[in-house]
């Protein structure tokens, strides 16, 4: 446990540090490069010191153009993990509630970072239909289907919102496998452990056509999970 202290001892004040420097980098470059390049150096950075190595393959699979990578979620360093890794200048969706964080927030929104509002219906299929006009537009997106960490490092029931904004937005998904984190930083635990996180990105799943809305998520829902159970750990 006095590992994990430690780690967030510098891992926050990086954070701020980070978030602000990024912020500011997006009034004098529009192009989101150098926001990419603080939020990839701040989780390399944050990885090393939590004494964590990845091992990352399948980066052939990724095809030219946006797509939504969709990963299990086992712990808070997939998001450090996929950000550090990933040859592409990615964005996250996130809840509506972190965007209301101080500077962190305002630095995710001048980022072009997706906020979610999932207080009631209407306003989640607003976030959807905006989500999809920002891929459509030429970003890719990282989403965990599960919509939230598994306590087992088995893989929990998707929920529909994400094959709901695949559909829409028309564009490649590529299926994920994160192993490891969830050793690294069990959730619900104040526990940290040094380790390796491995990464398997599928090849890319189309979304299907020719079929009713409801059918074609549940396609595309069945072919994704398949995908990322096929290389998890038990």
């Amino acid at each position: 446990m006095l590992r994990a202290y430690l780690f967030l001892a510098a891992f926050i004040p990086l954070t701020l540090l980070f978030a602000a420097s990024a912020l500011l980098s997006t009034f004098f470059d529009s192009t989101g490069r150098a926001y990419a390049f603080h939020a990839r150096l701040w989780s390399r950075l944050s990885l090393g010191m939590a004494g964590v190595r990845v091992e990352i393959c399948g980066l052939e699979n990724i095809p030219s153009g946006p797509v939504i990578f969709m990963s299990n979620h086992q712990s808070n360093f997939d998001i450090l993990t996929m950000l550090a890794n990933i040859p592409r200048q990615i964005h996250w969706i996130a809840k509506k509630e972190l965007f209301d964080v101080p500077i962190f927030g305002a630095s995710m929104r001048r980022g072009g970072y997706i906020p979610l509002d999932r207080s009631d219906g209407r306003k989640a299929l607003k976030s959807m239909e905006f989500a999809a006009s920002v891929i459509r537009s030429g970003k890719s997106v990282v989403l965990f289907p599960e919509g939230t960490r598994t306590r087992n490092l088995q893989l929990l029931p998707f929920k529909r919102g994400g094959f709901m904004l695949a559909q829409k937005a028309g564009v490649p998904v590529i299926p994920v496998t994160i192993n490891g984190s969830g050793r690294i930083n069990p959730a619900g635990r104040k526990r940290l452990y040094r380790g390796t996180i491995s990464v398997t990105l599928h090849p890319p799943v189309m979304p299907a056509t020719g079929v009713s809305r409801n059918e074609a998520e549940t396609i595309l829902m069945t072919k994704v999970e398949s995908a990322i159970a096929s290389a998890l750990e038990s």
